[in-house]
């Protein structure tokens, strides 16, 4: 794409991502290359100053990296004209396609030139999201380095079925057979303050990333997490969706995903680079379906492993928050923000796995 780019004179490439870790992430990397080229980037990215944003697109930047809702922000003041984009990227594709983002994109593509190269990238491409691509694109090329849904090579994976009253147990005890830097997920936001309280009483240094923390306090914990002064990152799938922290040890799914897709992701963020990796999973004995739907999905069965002794006293999981404080705020989008947020998504098709969460909605 740069490469293209700096043989065109005014031509502009656009990166549209799901999330503001993921966008900064690829603008970091593009400066790197642009730079040989003496191409100028800009990252257009909700809960960050408006007026540095928009003195980089004074500076005519050549490749533009965005959430949705944010680019629209700057669509709807005039900051910026797509006119001039002759290469459209879609990373995490099936997830910007999906239900909840699909309303921005489709307003994003409508003030796209029609002649332009148009490229989706994801570990996981469901048959539904790729009929909606092909509406967006001329004579579709379909690249499999492996088949969607396949689980990284280089990670080893178990299971462990437990009560959910145990589990906090069990964790602690795994943080202590492992060594290495954690990456935790949950599913809910709420759920991750309780686990990482959890891990801090422990002994253990711990720092979470979830849609109510602030770009700041995001920001540190990412950054904390990359140099070791936290060996746990406790986070909600909005660390799934492509960043890159080198030499992650271990992925804990103290939570199943509410997306069977989602695991893929979860999973892929160790055994990077040709590095080993280790994902455990803890499932409840109630939710054999949808251990069942992630095992369809990447086609193999997930070791089950036996629980170890677990100690009788230590620190227990925080109770969670009445029904009634759980309802009281509805979850943004993590993409973006802005006036084209959208609440209530509608979950995608995916294999049956019959969940649907406390709050009442599914996504």
């Amino acid at each position: 794409m740069v490469q293209r780019l700096s043989q065109q004179a005014g031509a502009k490439g656009l990166v549209l991502v799901p999330t503001r870790e993921l966008a900064l992430q690829v603008c970091e990397v593009l400066k790197t290359i642009c730079a040989i080229f003496k191409m100028r980037t800009a990252a257009l990215i909700g809960g960050e100053s408006m007026f540095h944003q928009i003195k980089a697109l004074r500076n005519n930047p050549a490749l533009i990296v965005a959430t949705p809702g944010r680019l629209l922000d700057h669509m709807e003041r005039r900051n910026v004209k797509l006119s001039d984009v002759k290469i459209l990227i879609l990373d995490e594709a099936d997830r910007m396609l999906d239900m909840g983002f699909q309303p921005q994109i489709e307003r994003i593509l409508s003030t796209v030139p029609k002649a332009r190269q148009t490229m989706l990238f994801s570990a996981t491409m469901p048959q539904a999201i790729m009929k909606i691509a092909s509406t967006y694109m001329q004579l579709p090329i379909r690249v499999e380095i492996a088949p969607s849904g396949t689980a990284a090579e280089h990670v080893t994976q178990e299971l462990f079925m437990v009560s959910r009253e145990l589990k906090g147990k069990l964790l602690i005890e795994l943080l202590k057979q492992r060594k290495g830097s954690v990456l935790l997920f949950v599913r809910t936001r709420r759920g991750a303050a309780r686990v990482a309280k959890l891990i801090r009483q422990s002994g253990h240094s711990a720092a979470e990333i979830h849609a109510d923390r602030s770009q700041n306090q995001r920001k540190e914990a990412l950054r904390g997490f990359k140099t070791g002064e936290y060996r746990v990152l406790v986070a909600t799938d909005i660390a799934s969706r492509g960043i890159d922290v080198q030499a992650i040890e271990t992925v804990i799914n103290f939570d199943l995903p509410e997306d069977p897709d989602n695991y893929v992701h979860r999973i892929g963020r160790t055994g990077r680079a040709g590095l080993a990796g280790h994902a455990i999973t803890l499932a409840s004995p109630d939710q054999h379906k949808d251990v069942r739907s992630i095992e369809y999905l990447i086609r193999a069965n997930i070791p089950r492993s036996k629980l170890p002794v677990l100690p009788q006293g230590g620190p227990s999981m925080p109770p969670p928050l009445p029904e009634q404080q759980q309802r009281a705020r509805p979850r943004p989008p993590q993409g973006g923000g802005g006036p084209a947020r959208h609440f209530g998504q509608q979950r995608r098709p995916g294999p049956p796995h019959g969940h649907q969460n406390p709050h009442g909605w599914r996504r």
